[in-house]
């Protein structure tokens, strides 16, 4: 009789065990859920900030690049910059580009050596590839550089291959310089290079100035029209040489040269003269009879 109801007791009891289980388990679902979307949405958050953090640092990682390159382009340009201040027979200090001039008609520069380094008005100014322009303007700790390509500004040059003379003038256009006054015979052509001549002491000699790239002859004018491209890079260059070249005539110069001869001349005139070294006395050779012994 027990096992019988034994028998019929355990289907209901577990009947009511899977009852209780699957009320428990509805009970949970929202919990179960709710705690799977926080974690999802934790993850989520997770994985965002992750990404921000990541892209933060590609962008400083960028950034150093890039400023890695600038000064690898710096560094190059320095080079160059002292492999031509090597070439540069007078005394150079080195210049940086701080400003531009604001008005568009006017080729300036300004610079950041001045008055307390000795900048001078007048002062020749020039980059790795040649002659830039000249100081205009003198502050105690800046200077304002007047451009070989602006209007007001010319500078007398010479063909380097045959020391043919002109005035490079400035155009306005930082692409160009002309050539005044060159007649319609004189030996020039595209491709020549034109250096600084030297006169009017306001440029050193024999710096690269501009290179021909127009000869108009047969204009109906009495002068060849001749337009060169400068050789420095007047809108790229940032570091810039200043140079103190010998601010004498040429008859300045032969003249202290002739003193300065004359002076070590007179000098090495007065100078006593060495004495002559007194000669000894020489000792007479003995006689072989002198040398025989008496008995």
């Amino acid at each position: 009789m027990a096992d019988c109801a034994a028998a019929v007791h355990l289907p209901l009891v577990s009947s009511a065990t899977k009852i209780i289980y699957g009320r428990d388990c509805l009970a949970d679902l929202p919990v179960r859920t709710w705690q799977r979307a926080t974690e999802q949405i934790s993850s989520s958050s997770s994985l965002v900030a992750e990404n921000e953090k990541l892209k933060a640092e590609a962008l400083l990682l960028q950034r150093r690049l890039q400023k890695l390159a600038m000064l690898t382009e710096q560094n190059v340009r320095l080079r160059e910059l002292l492999n031509s201040a090597a070439l540069v027979d007078d005394k150079v200090i080195v210049g940086e580009l701080i400003g531009l001039d604001p008005n568009p008609f006017t080729h300036r520069i300004l610079i950041d050596k001045g008055a307390q380094d000795g900048v001078f008005v007048g002062q020749p100014v020039l980059d790795a590839s040649g002659l830039m322009g000249q100081v205009v303007e003198v502050m105690p700790y800046a200077a304002r550089v007047l451009l070989l390509t602006d209007v007001t500004h010319s500078i007398p040059v010479q063909v380097n291959r045959n020391g043919l003379r002109a005035i490079a003038v400035g155009t306005g256009s930082p692409d160009y310089l002309e050539l005044r006054h060159v007649a319609e015979t004189a030996d020039i052509k595209e491709g020549d290079l034109l250096v600084s001549s030297g006169l009017g002491q306001r440029f050193p000699s024999g710096y690269p100035v501009a290179q021909v790239t127009e000869v108009v002859r047969g204009s109906g004018q009495p002068f060849s029209i001749v337009r060169a491209a400068p050789t420095a890079m007047l809108n790229r260059s940032r570091y810039l040489l200043l140079v103190f070249s010998d601010s004498r005539t040429p008859e300045e110069r032969a003249s202290d040269a002739a003193q300065a001869q004359a002076t070590a001349d007179r000098e090495a005139a007065e100078q006593p003269a060495p004495e002559a070294p007194v000669a000894e006395p020489e000792t007479p050779a003995a006689s072989p009879a002198s040398t025989e012994s008496r008995p």
